[in-house]
This record gives structure tokens, C-alpha cells and sequence, in this order.
């Protein structure tokens, strides 16, 4: 009896016997919950664009601390932090609006990413930066994930109020004595930060994926904000567990389909969310109207 029993847990139990896939499903985790938190304010405040854009900004960064022998996660945050104020010096001191200042920046610092990579003599693959290298996180990287990633949750658990106010009504905050260009630039400064944690998991590419995906389908489930708080990082997390497990059983990229199971979550989301899903709304209308023929 117990022979049967234990069958069916082999293949969960199979890839937490390697260190480095417990690290990875760490890491996952880790920025999964930190991803999925913040990404329920940036999609309220629209701000999928510049999160697509520090994520690409950071890459010069990254290149230049391997070549001084300085942590990966210091030389993104400054280039991450970098790209945010040259976004937004760019737009309040010209006729450029924003959109377009985000788009010059953003493009122009990844491209240099991939100048110093082309031109940087490394023993190790510097590809990892843009698409991650999950299977290869070190313990130092996990513990420095952590770390990161508990420094943004408790900003983020301190200021919540204030910053969920500024999200959905700027004018108001700025009534009751709150600065939203401060709290714009907390956002901000949390946006870099999460970055640098995400991007042990799955890259410099595929970073945005991480900071809105798990957002916008926890928004496609709940008209609430404190339940769409849990709903994000539970969503981000579960599919991290399930990209890893695939991604060891199929032998595909652990990066990529970690994104993918995302991806999918938000497909589910989109057409079965009983509230807002294009078949789930039919389903749910219908439902209503056999109940009132009865």
C-alpha cells in the first residue's frame, strides 16, 4: 500500500533531489512574490511600458560590474535607477513626451548592453544577462535575491497606503499633504529593485513578463484591490513551481517556461474569469438568464 501511495509522488519529489533546482525554485519564488506584488501597481498606474524599460536598461550595467568584479545586482540597480532619471529628465525638460523618452532610453542603454557584451573578453557566457540562467544561480545569488527581495516587500508593506492612493487618485493624495512626484519616484526606485531580483530568474528579456503578466491576470480575477495584492504574487509563484517542473521534464529553457506558464495563466484568466473573461462573462450572463426563465 505504501509502495502505491508513493508512486505518484516521484515526479514531484524527483527534481527537489538536485541542489541547484532547489535553488532555482527558490529564486523563482522568491521574485515571483516580489514580481507579482509590485506588478499590481504598475498596471493600475499604466506603467507596463516603463517597467519593459528599466528591465532593458539595466543590461549595461550588469556588463560593467562582471568587468570591475563587482556583484551583477549593484551594477543593474544603478544603471536601473540611471534609466529612470534620464527618463524623466528627458521629458520635463523638452518637448518629448514621455512614452517617447522611455522608448530613446530604454533602447539606447540595451543597445550599449550589447555593445559591451560583444567587445568583453569573458570566460563565462554573458547571454545568461538577457535570458537568464536559472539552473546556474549560486548560493550567493539566492541569498542576495533574498535580501533584495524582503527590502521591497517591507517598502512595500510600510507605504502600501500611500502608494495605492497615488495609484488611483494622485490629486487626492497631493490634498491630503502627500507628494506624488515622491511617491512616483518610490514607485520607481521599487521598479529598479525588482528588477535586479527578477533578473537571476529569467533575464534581462523576459523581466517585464514577471513585472506585469502576473498583474494584469490577478486584475482580470478580482474587482479588489487588497484581494488582487494576494491573487498577483499567489499567481507569479504558482506558475514559477510549475515553469521549473516543466521546463526539468521537457528539457526546454527553465527561463522561458517559466514566462510561458504565465503566459497561460493570463489566457485561462482572460477567457474563463467569471468577472471580465470573454467566455466566463457569457457563461456567468447565461446562467443568470435560465435562472430568471426558471
Amino acid at each position: 500500500m505504501s509502495d502505491a501511495l508513493s508512486v505518484p509522488l516521484d515526479p514531484l519529489t524527483e527534481p527537489l533531489s538536485f541542489e541547484f533546482l532547489r535553488t532555482a525554485l527558490a529564486v523563482t519564488v522568491t521574485a515571483g512574490i516580489v514580481c507579482g506584488v509590485l506588478s499590481c501597481w504598475l498596471v493600475l498606474v499604466g506603467w507596463s511600458l516603463m517597467g519593459d524599460a528599466v528591465s532593458h536598461a539595466v543590461l549595461p550595467g550588469v556588463v560593467l560590474a562582471y568587468v570591475v568584479g563587482a556583484p551583477f545586482a549593484l551594477g543593474a540597480l544603478v544603471f536601473g535607477l540611471l534609466a529612470v532619471l534620464l527618463i524623466g529628465a528627458v521629458r520635463d525638460t523638452s518637448r518629448v513626451k514621455e512614452d517617447a523618452a522611455i522608448g530613446v532610453v530604454f533602447t539606447t542603454l540595451f543597445a550599449l548592453g550589447l555593445v559591451l557584451i560583444s567587445v568583453t573578453p569573458s570566460q563565462t557566457d554573458l547571454n545568461h544577462i538577457l535570458f537568464g540562467n536559472l539552473l546556474g544561480v549560486s548560493r550567493a545569488d539566492l541569498l542576495q535575491v533574498l535580501a533584495l527581495g524582503a527590502v521591497t516587500l517591507a517598502v512595500v508593506v510600510l507605504k502600501r497606503r500611500d502608494l495605492t492612493l497615488y495609484a488611483f487618485d494622485p490629486t487626492h493624495a497631493h490634498a491630503i499633504g502627500l507628494s506624488p512626484r515622491r511617491l512616483g519616484a518610490l514607485l520607481l526606485g521599487l521598479l529598479a529593485l525588482t528588477v535586479v531580483v527578477a533578473l537571476q530568474a529569467v533575464g534581462v528579456v523576459l523581466v517585464v513578463a514577471l513585472l506585469i503578466t502576473p498583474g494584469a491576470t490577478a486584475y482580470l480575477l478580482t474587482d479588489r484591490f487588497s484581494r488582487m495584492l494576494w491573487i498577483s504574487p499567489l499567481v507569479a509563484a504558482v506558475c514559477g513551481v510549475v515553469g521549473i517542473y516543466v521546463s526539468y521534464y521537457l528539457d526546454t529553457a527553465s527561463g522561458g517556461t517559466v514566462v510561458v506558464a504565465l503566459g497561460v495563466a493570463f489566457a485561462l484568466a482572460y477567457l474563463f474569469s467569471p468577472r471580465h473573461g470573454l467566455i466566463g462573462t457569457r457563461l456567468a450572463a447565461a446562467r443568470r438568464r435560465r435562472l430568471v426563465r426558471v
